[in-house]
């Protein structure tokens, strides 16, 4: 478990004048403040490695509190502060696939070092350790808290991106011009109110870490940098609800259609039934086996009773044509 561990778990070192990426080759050799002259970001993925946590904490006489924090099985969105460190797990969308999946992001964040820890592999930091790697910016002359703020920036840009093509996918087919009321189009809707929940709930998670980022004090770290993240993320909630309204609008114009379809069938068949009421009224009373009812035994009593049957519809669909039911 311990090589599986340093396989896992890397390195970077830097400052303004240096720079090296590596591995651990032991548990012993990870050295969190040893060197305040230099910045670490230590990066692993996987959280079952207990033990592991537990030696790198104790022997770097890390708050022990952060044992049983890692050895929780539910990290919920949190931020803690410990002794001159802090603790904070993010929820995060991973959108490289076709759907959205979700995993849990830790961050334990000292002055001179970022330990990130990773549910899974794979993240969208690269182009952080590009600029670190080949001393683009001032992310080198910078401490953790800036690279703290660099990765949150990161994921909210991540979630724009994503949220961004998404929508470009669904505009064609959620366009209120071919707005119809069949299943299809209201499977499509649907999906896509599910998509934008799921970027809601993670977008607002991501604030609420935000602003609980915004209010700790830690001595060496300095909390300036996260209210432009924060105005990122409520703008992208804003956009988020301004297409949520969007699509319960075409919900409701479906039902709208639906109804209006539906009233117009019921009109038909209403206006066909008071025309055919009264002429079924005067069928059955000449269908009636009495012997003495006058009309049966006239020379053109069928030819009369039809006139009046005719005439009768002629009075009813000119009423319903004055009165503008059809």
């Amino acid at each position: 478990m311990e090589n599986t561990f340093l396989d896992k778990t890397t390195i970077i070192q830097y400052s303004d004048k240096n720079y090296k990426k590596s591995n651990f080759s032991s548990l012993s050799d990870i050295k969190l403040s040893d060197n305040v002259s230099e910045t670490k970001w230590i990066n692993t993925y996987g959280f079952d490695f207990h033990n592991e946590f537990k030696t790198v904490i104790l022997e770097n006489n890390l708050d022990d509190f952060l044992i049983k924090l890692l050895m929780e099985n539910e990290h919920d969105t949190k931020v803690i502060l410990l002794e001159n460190l802090l603790f904070v797990t993010i929820n995060v969308l991973k959108t490289e696939g076709k759907h959205l999946d979700q995993e849990k992001m830790i961050f334990i964040v000292a002055p001179n070092f970022l330990w990130s820890i990773q549910e899974k592999p794979g993240d969208y930091f690269s182009w952080i350790r590009k600029r670190l790697e080949e001393q683009k910016g001032i992310v080198r002359k910078k401490k953790n808290d800036y690279l703290l703020y660099l990765i949150i920036e990161s994921i909210i840009d991540n979630y724009q991106e994503t949220y961004q093509k998404h929508a470009e996918l669904r505009s064609y087919e959620l366009n209120s011009t071919y707005i119809k009321p069949t299943p299809e189009f209201t499977s499509l809707v649907e999906k896509r109110k599910q998509e934008l929940f799921t970027f809601k709930k993670a977008a607002i998670s991501l604030k609420n870490t935000i602003v609980k980022l915004e209010k700790v004090e830690v001595k060496g770290l300095n909390n300036k940098y996260f209210s432009e993240v924060k105005e990122q993320t409520i703008n992208l909630i804003s956009d988020i609800d301004f297409e949520l309204q969007e699509l319960e609008s075409k919900i409701n114009l479906i039902f709208s259609i639906q109804g209006h379809r539906l009233n117009e069938v019921m009109k038909t068949l209403t206006i066909l039934s008071v025309i055919f009421i009264p002429l079924t009224f005067l069928a059955g009373i000449y269908g009636m086996n009495f012997e003495n009812i006058p009309e049966l035994k006239a020379k053109n009593g069928y030819y009369i009773l039809l006139v009046v049957m005719v005439i009768i519809t002629i009075i009813s669909v000119w009423y319903f044509k004055r009165k503008k039911w059809f």
